[in-house]
């Protein structure tokens, strides 16, 4: 439970191989290339062409899978995310080799014929468009553009609202008395408009227009055919006839290529590998004939990696140690129990130079504090079965993904655990089941004690768990500067702090007044409390005098120690955080209460039996999702402030091999050899 130590490793081979060995790494996944610098013997493949035509066919085949996924979209089920990605042999992917062409020619077709439909589309769209604004037009028989002949002007257009032949008219006879004759005809009428035909003498034109016009009159727009509008009409209805058609073709098409759909997600992967090993290619350094390649390994895997590459290739290898201040990158290793919080410890950082992987004591705390803060048992059990079930039922499942259920599953131990000792089983259920519907109360009793109850006894319980979790972080710190044989800064940085606040707590506990405010049972023995008074100064004299020992000015180093003291109010503030726990804890228990209330609000009958069912199920989903979030979110809090705040600074960077990072299949010997 630990981090692994990691090797240099330098590989010199020739030329000709730089592929195959980049295939063979990949596959070994165990080695992380580092981006060597070209120096006058040794320059760097410019491979940018190479990886630019890559992503962009990987580009175009993940855009043809989700066309794919839009018109013919895979049977999956809420599990199947559960299932994790099925296993494909090497030789599978290396096939892909020479059928690569015709993969990506499929995937060229599907995204033409969708383009295709959405130019059919949008064409479609525009002759609708044009069908609609001639349709009120469709009984005219002559073009709409028809202006009239040598001896006549004619006016077609429409007028706003509704207007009836007759009240034209009088209209227009009131507005051009002058005119003797214009014949008028009524197309087509809404409400919102009406269209109207007007034939005139050419001489009275402008008098009939100017009439029109001040009637609201608008000519339509003017089409570029010279066809009537029921002749446009018909034509425009046979070219979307035609697209609709065309449209439907470049579907069925799509949908036709649903069975080869497997074949494109094992090409993006083939291409997703070779992008990667693409970028490797870029950090190593050549000559005309000899490649290097330099980088990191984990120490249990040279026997593996070195054999194998000995055997295929002419090359050389160095394995060396890295200096004694190199960044190396960090590989963590721990056991199931402690392994599914590495997830949350990369969420924060991975570890720093010299410092010990945190995630052993980390995880015991982290369950511990996570079920405090849930703490329904009823809830834990649900946590831990599904989980449970999950973890049995999938064992394809993704590795993170198996890493956070597991999480889940001991944080829901955890609960069940402490909800039985708080007597919390849905919250109050049993006792209002058992008064409401059967008349005979009967209650689960608690284990230890119901914080509902006695809220003092589970702050001041909160508070001890909150001492043990700090003094474990300073525990923590000591193990890492003895680890580092700086013997004085362990003293000084944590030794100290635990004299002063350990010294602190007893000195308070021999408080009478401390002791009744705190509703405690004991009061430590005055001369105990002398004592670590006088244990607890001469601790802050210590902090004091070493706080700021890498300044040489005395009066620097005296200034720095009096603002290290000052952290005391630190350690009171992240004691007093773990108040958190009564308040999540009693949240939850309260809530759940309030939810049986409700349902039992209906009484001892069917309806009533009804809505406490509905109410039940609705209300205590909500109430287990709304605080496994606040437990999952301040337990992090609790562990990233709190905890590593007293030795823990991250700042590693994760060991990132060259491997098999695929989205859809993985390679069988993946497992084999990672």
């Amino acid at each position: 439970m630990a981090i692994l130590p990691m090797k240099r490793i330098h590989i010199y081979a020739l030329l000709k191989d730089r592929k195959p060995i980049l295939e063979a790494l990949q596959q070994f996944g165990s080695v992380q290339v580092n981006n060597l610098q070209a120096d006058e013997f040794f320059i760097k493949n410019d491979i940018s062409e190479d990886l630019t035509n890559a992503e962009h066919n990987m580009a175009m085949v993940d855009e043809a899978l989700t066309i794919l996924e839009t018109y013919a979209p895979e049977d999956k089920s809420l599990l199947d995310s559960l299932k994790g990605r099925q296993e494909l042999s090497l030789k599978a992917y290396e096939d892909m080799e020479s059928k690569r062409s015709e993969f990506q020619q499929m995937a060229e077709r599907i995204r033409f014929l969708d383009r295709r439909i959405a130019e059919c589309t949008a064409e479609m769209h525009k002759l609708q468009v044009q069908i609609d604004a001639l349709t009120p037009w469709s009984k005219l028989d002559i073009p709409l553009q028809f202006q009239g002949t040598r001896s006549s002007s004619a006016f077609i257009g429409t007028l706003p609202g509704e207007v009836s032949l007759d009240g034209l008219l009088v209209k227009l006879a009131h507005l051009i008395p002058e005119v003797e004759a214009t014949h008028v005809d009524i197309i087509s009428k809404t409400k919102e408009q009406t269209c109207i035909f007007a034939l005139c003498h050419r001489k009275d034109a402008v008098a009939v227009e100017g009439a029109l016009r001040a009637l609201g009159f608008a000519r339509p727009p003017v089409s570029a055919s010279n066809l009537p509008p029921a002749r446009q009409i018909a034509e425009s209805e046979e070219k979307y006839k035609v697209l609709a058609q065309e449209s439907e073709e470049a579907k069925s098409e799509i949908i036709g290529f649903a069975g080869e759909r497997e074949s494109l997600k094992l090409l993006f992967d083939w291409l997703t590998m070779k992008i990667e090993r693409l970028e490797t290619a870029g950090f190593l350094l050549e000559s005309n004939r000899i490649l290097m390649i330099s980088g990191y390994i984990p120490e249990r895997e040279i026997e593996k990696v070195v054999p194998a590459l000995k055997s295929r290739f002419i090359v050389h290898l160095e394995i060396e140690d890295p200096d004694d201040d190199e960044e190396v990158p960090i590989l963590l290793e721990n056991n199931k129990f402690v392994e599914p919080v590495e997830g949350v410890l990369a969420s924060f950082s991975y570890p720093g130079k010299g410092e010990i992987d945190p995630s052993a004591i980390m995880s015991i705390f982290y369950y511990i504090l996570f079920g405090l803060m849930l703490s329904d048992a009823a809830y834990g059990l649900i946590m831990a079965i599904g989980c449970g079930l999950c973890l049995w039922k999938f064992p394809n499942m993704e590795k993170g993904m198996r890493k956070t259920l597991r999480m889940f599953f001991f944080c829901g131990l955890s609960t069940t655990f402490w909800g039985a000792l708080f007597g919390s089983w849905f919250g109050d259920v049993v006792s209002v089941v058992s008064t409401t519907f059967f008349n005979k109360p009967i209650s689960v009793e608690p284990l230890w004690f119901e914080p509902m109850k006695d809220p003092m006894r589970m702050l001041v319980f909160s508070m001890v768990v909150g001492i043990i979790h700090l003094f474990a972080g300073l525990a923590a710190n000591i193990v890492q500067n003895v680890k580092a044989k700086q013997y004085k800064d362990a003293f000084y940085d944590a030794v100290l702090w635990y004299l002063l606040v350990g010294g602190l707590i007893v000195f308070a506990l021999s408080s009478r007044k401390f002791v009744e405010i705190l509703n405690l049972n004991f009061i430590v023995p005055a001369s105990i409390g002398r004592i670590a008074s006088i244990v607890a100064a001469v601790a802050a004299a210590g902090i004091v005098l070493t706080a700021g020992r890498e300044s040489r000015n005395w009066f620097k180093r005296i200034a720095k120690g009096l603002y290290g003291l000052y952290n005391v109010s630190g350690y009171l503030s992240d004691i007093l955080s773990y108040s958190r726990l009564l308040a999540l804890g009693l949240a939850t228990g309260v809530i759940a209460t309030v939810i049986n209330q409700m349902g039992a609000m209906g009484g001892n009958n069917i309806a009533g039996i009804i809505l406490f069912i509905v109410v039940f199920l609705v209300g205590h989903a909500i109430n287990l999702g709304i605080n496994l979030l606040g437990a999952y979110v301040h337990t992090n809090r609790l562990s990233f402030v709190e905890f590593f705040g007293k030795f823990y600074e991250g700042g590693g960077s994760e060991f990132t091999p060259l491997g098999v990072h695929t989205k859809y299949y993985k390679l069988k010997e993946e497992t084999n050899h990672g």
